[in-house]
């Protein structure tokens, strides 16, 4: 039975994780029988301790992994893993090709889906455009930064208009300045897409900025201990970031995230560990 917490109850749901259990070769038990619905249109933030199961959940939401036990279903539809141009996938690290350039390296999943062709290229350019890179279609990864480089895995996960984006920390690697601006344009995204989004994150700062909703996870094993609804307008600019809105939500969400290192023993074995309102890694 799924939570009715952690059930948005908004109309149409995007995404269901349904008992979802992860257990490993070794015996480590990654996720005990998780439940979790994902609004249409919803932004997601998955927050919580390193080693809680959050990228294990995004992985297995994706198809990069199976599940031991439980389901998975991508709007209203059970699926095996997911497949087809539905989701799409931004890992931690760009994993840009080096020999190709900007524009061959977004419409990767294009070519290797056999669609190259004058539509592709104008798919290339749609997407280029979206993260502010239309300029660099010609250029190669080495002479880009961390941050354009995050851009072109953002275009590249777009390319094939999927309906829901997952996306596991990609700005953890970032300067602040970068990781603030990509924020903005990740929201930006969100809007002209009205694709749904899942993030995980270590952040708590990042996680209220960004999110519509924000599901806190405990490892040991890795599962859900509440939810929190952001329910703040669109857009948000540095300005909300000054506001009292903004610090109460980013206490509730810390609360949350003291009581999920409070329930890991490997924390609470090792002297507990920091959970400062910006970020928690």
């Amino acid at each position: 039975m799924i939570n009715e917490e952690l059930d948005p109850g908004k109309g149409a749901i995007a995404a269901r994780l349904i008992g979802l259990t992860k257990r490993y070769s070794n015996g480590t038990l990654a996720l005990d029988r998780l439940d979790l619905n994902i609004g249409s249109g919803e932004f997601v933030s998955l927050l919580g301790p390193s080693g809680c199961g959050k990228s294990t959940a995004l992985y297995i939401l994706a198809g990069l992994a199976s599940a031991t036990a439980g389901q998975v279903e991508l709007a209203d539809r059970q699926t095996g893993p997911a497949t087809g141009t539905s989701v799409g996938f931004v890992f931690q690290e760009p994993s840009l090709m080096p020999w190709a350039t900007v524009a061959e390296n977004v419409a990767l999943p294009l070519t290797l889906g056999r669609h190259a062709g004058g539509d592709a290229a104008l798919e290339v350019r749609r997407c280029l455009a979206m993260v502010g890179l239309a300029a660099f279609s010609e250029a190669y990864p080495r002479e880009l930064s961390g941050g354009m480089k995050m851009r072109v895995s953002i275009a590249r996960a777009l390319i094939t208009r999927p309906k829901l984006l997952l996306l596991d920390e990609p700005f953890g690697a970032l300067d602040e300045i970068t990781r603030t601006r990509l924020h903005d344009d990740l929201l930006e995204i969100w809007r002209q897409t009205g694709c749904t989004i899942v993030m995980v994150t270590h952040s708590t700062t990042e996680s209220v900025y960004l999110s519509s909703r924000i599901v806190v996870m405990a490892a040991r094993p890795g599962r859900i201990i509440g939810s929190l609804e952001i329910g703040e307008p669109y857009p948000r600019g540095n300005q909300f970031r000054l506001t009292q809105g903004f610090s109460r939500y980013l206490g509730r969400a810390s609360a949350l995230l003291d009581e999920a290192f409070q329930t890991d023993p490997w924390q609470t074995n090792n002297g507990g560990a920091s959970t400062n309102a910006s970020a928690a890694r």
